[in-house]
């Protein structure tokens, strides 16, 4: 059957078309700028860029060579970031579950308005919230910690000094990821087939059994997305990790200690006082932040596809 296409939806068509290559080529645009700025450094250190642990710029004379390496600071992205991820995501499905099946009318249009607003609250915010009052409660978890499950070594320490720790920055982080992941979850539990629902409470199920049985499975690809959505925000994080971790460029998977920090908060560090040799080097590590968001964000693609198929079938 063929279908004839009114001139509005031909507009609106090439319109959407438009922005969408528009998007693509601006973002391939990106990603050649990075490359060709940080070529020079990754063709000079090689894949010890990624690996090493050093941050030296040289002297102008060459007396003191240039080695720039980024894998402490790798490291620090995927561990602040998992902490986020393990607080922020049970808390966003049961916030958007209260929301969307427990929470009055009333209460959830406030609660709702609220979640938006801070959806868009700057993460400098977020920064100077962690460090002036945070950062006392993340003292006392960390000791907590410390003192009962010292004997693992991701929470054994050096020193007693806990409050600028990649535990503290990813607790952090978990309040910035906390309200995209919610909005994304609450939005797709919305969408559950209300039958389904009314099935289960005529076979005698309770609400939490509909929402046990019909419920999260179904938001489960959502539920992912805005996790993984969540995760892009904090590998990227800049600010708020900034303000709130020492960068030490040395490998630690202690995650109490007073030491870390990611590609992010390097770049940040260093980018006003750097020599142009630096310079190529924040670009580099730029890009290879840029692969990694990347890498992320197809990998949750390809997740919600398999998931979303899985939910038809």
């Amino acid at each position: 059957m063929h279908v004839v296409h009114s001139r509005g939806d031909k507009v609106f068509r090439g319109i959407v078309t438009a922005g969408a290559m528009t998007s693509l080529v601006l973002l391939g645009l990106i990603g050649a700028f990075l490359f060709a700025r940080g070529i020079e450094v990754f063709s000079t250190s090689g894949f010890k860029f990624l690996t090493g642990s050093n941050w030296t710029a040289g002297s102008e004379d060459g007396v003191i060579p240039n080695d720039f390496s980024i894998g402490p600071m790798l490291v620090g992205t995927v561990i602040v970031s998992v902490i986020a991820l393990l607080f922020a995501v049970p808390m966003s499905m049961a916030g958007a579950l209260y929301l969307e099946f427990y929470a009055p009318q009333k209460v959830r249009r406030v609660l709702v308005a609220l979640l938006d607003l801070a959806a868009a609250i700057p993460s400098l915010i977020f920064g100077l919230w962690g460090v002036q009052v945070f950062t006392s409660f993340g003292e006392r978890w960390s000791y907590f910690l410390s003192d009962r499950l010292g004997w693992f070594p991701l929470f054994s320490t050096i020193s007693d000094n806990f409050g600028r720790s990649p535990f503290v920055a990813g607790c952090v982080l978990a309040s910035l990821v906390i309200p995209i992941t919610t909005s994304v979850a609450r939005e797709v539990y919305s969408r559950t087939p209300r039958e389904l629902v009314d099935t289960c409470y005529a076979l005698g199920g309770t609400k939490w059994g509909a929402i046990r049985t019909v419920v999260i499975p179904f938001g489960k690809s959502g539920v992912v997305g805005g996790a993984m959505l969540g995760l892009g925000r904090a590998l990227g994080e800049t600010i708020a990790v900034y303000l709130l971790l020492n960068i030490n460029f040395r490998y630690t998977f202690r995650i109490l200690e007073s030491e870390g920090g990611n590609v992010a908060s390097l770049i940040a560090t260093k980018f006003g006082e750097a020599t142009p040799d630096e310079l190529k080097a924040l670009v580099a590590a730029g890009f290879v932040l840029f692969l990694l968001t990347l890498t992320v964000n197809m990998i949750a693609s390809a997740i919600v596809t398999r998931s979303t198929k899985g939910a038809r079938a």
